[in-house]
């Protein structure tokens, strides 16, 4: 395995975050403030905490796993896990600048 900082490994899996959508917003997923922790331990595990828009998202059942497998395409990451959670529960305040001004919010 490549040494690579745990700095610099989580800066290719937020690139990578930025490609996933929800698809009703045009935004990504790491923009709108869903996702809540990238813990990576020393042998490049790598545990995100992830919201969604609501429960009721329709995407609920598939945007997980699609964010765990294209994690998992990263080379220098062992293994992926992601786990949904509510609480805190997502609201627009959490959004970036850039996917505020995306949005018309600003």
């Amino acid at each position: 395995m490549s040494q690579i900082t745990k700095q610099e490994l989580e800066d290719k899996i937020i690139q990578m975050l930025k490609t996933c959508y929800d698809p009703e917003i045009p935004v990504d997923i790491f923009e709108l403030g869903l996702i809540y922790e990238i813990a990576i331990d020393d042998d490049h595990n790598v545990n995100i905490k992830m919201t969604l828009t609501s429960p009721m998202c329709p995407v609920a059942g598939s945007l997980p796993p699609e964010v765990q497998e294209k994690i998992k395409t990263i080379p220098e990451v062992k293994d992926a896990k992601v786990d949904v959670v509510w609480s805190p529960p997502w609201d627009k305040d959490m959004m970036s600048e850039v996917a505020k001004v995306e949005l018309g919010f600003m």
